[in-house]
């Protein structure tokens, strides 16, 4: 597998060069500036909010009804309730708004109604795109993913890049389907006079992902013992503050109609549970489980668990496809039109595991064994 370049320090970008981007099209975020950031209280909206609420901003949190809000706990937000398949929700959450965040989607690989990833990936980001459009937005920012990109590269240990493209017939389960979509109804709105970006996030990882994401569960079965194989694979990892900044250099650098890939480090999965067991003293994993088998075992628990059962298998297919697959990427265009950084990818993996540490997502018997690398 080729190498990432080396990672840069988020901390000093004294000495990155100005962002490649035409002055006419860059924009910076003011003092009291209305934000609307959809999804604002999940992973990575919850880790955006708080950034743009250092940076001053009035910031609009459109949260759906009935949820969890505890990312948003003791934060100066405008909490607006709506689902993204009502569009005067929309409408009211991004009136008045200077920039829109739409974060908010299904990310998960399984649900009893695969329509219900249209119904909000899709339909829910035309609503919002409606309701931006109307509210006569400055820069409308779509968090899509790189699971929308062709990876035919990278089993060959070349990263792929934005110009990947996917065959659609690669692009397994709903998820991806459903963002792939989406991302080409932004990319429509674009090419009919929206200020569209398009940031496509790598593998998160980091604070607050309560869900967990599909991403977080890997660091949490790692840390709980549900691990015991894994399958060799590649994954990109960076953590989620460094994706929320991210997001916010797209917004005022980025180029429009553009998509930038936010990620970190291409490590193989062996070695991300090797970092993790430097960084919490529990051992790691040493079996590694053939592709063959893990597929399996997948469509085992997909025929047992989701449509006998109708319950979340344990073993989504959709998640074995992609561990089967070398996600890797090149973020190369963030870092030299964005200025965009990203902190060591071991720092990255020891934040998500203290948090889950500290917020009882450990087992006792565990936690007892973890012994904290220093430094």
């Amino acid at each position: 597998m080729v190498s990432p370049d080396p990672p840069k320090s988020h901390w000093n970008t004294a000495n990155q060069p100005a962002p490649d981007v035409p002055s006419s099209q860059a924009l910076e975020l003011e003092p009291e500036d209305r934000v609307l950031v959809t999804g604002a209280d999940g992973f990575i909206g919850s880790a955006l909010t708080r950034l743009l609420i250092e940076r001053g901003a009035r910031v609009a949190a459109l949260v759906q009804p009935g949820a969890e809000h505890t990312n948003l706990d003791g934060l100066d937000v405008e909490r607006v309730e709506g689902d993204l398949r009502d569009p005067e929700a929309l409408q009211k959450a991004a009136d008045g708004a200077r920039l829109v965040f739409h974060v908010a989607a299904i990310y998960r690989f399984w649900a009893p109604r695969r329509r219900d990833f249209y119904d909000v990936n899709v339909a829910g980001t035309r609503n919002m795109i409606a309701a931006a459009r109307r509210a006569a937005c400055e820069r409308f920012v779509y968090t899509s993913t790189v699971g929308t990109l062709g990876l035919d590269s990278t089993g060959a240990g070349i990263p792929a890049d934005e110009a990947s493209f996917a065959y659609v017939d690669h692009l397994f389960g709903p998820y991806k389907q459903s963002k792939y979509v989406a991302e080409h109804e932004v990319l429509r709105a674009g090419a009919e006079g929206l200020p569209v970006v398009i940031v496509q996030p790598t593998t998160p990882v980091g604070p607050r992902d309560r869900a967990p994401t599909p991403t977080g569960r890997i660091v949490l079965d790692f840390m709980n013992g549900r691990l015991p194989a894994f399958v060799d694979t590649s994954l990109n990892v960076v953590d989620v503050d460094d994706v929320a900044r991210g997001h916010l250099l797209a917004a005022e650098h980025g180029g429009l109609g553009r998509s930038y890939i936010l990620g970190g480090e291409n490590l193989a999965l062996r070695r991300i549970l090797a970092l993790l067991a430097e960084g919490t003293g529990l051992p790691r994993p040493t079996i590694s489980v053939p592709r063959g088998l893990a597929q399996a075992a997948a469509r085992v628990s997909e025929l047992i668990e989701g449509g006998l059962l109708h319950r979340e298998p344990s073993v989504p297919l959709e998640a074995v496809r992609m561990s089967t697959t070398h996600m890797i990427f090149s973020d190369a265009r963030a870092r030299r039109e964005l200025g965009y950084t990203s902190r060591p990818v071991a720092e990255a993996l020891t934040r998500a595991a203290r948090w889950y540490a500290d917020n009882g997502y450990i087992s006792s018997r565990r936690l007892a064994r973890i012994r904290w690398a220093q430094g």
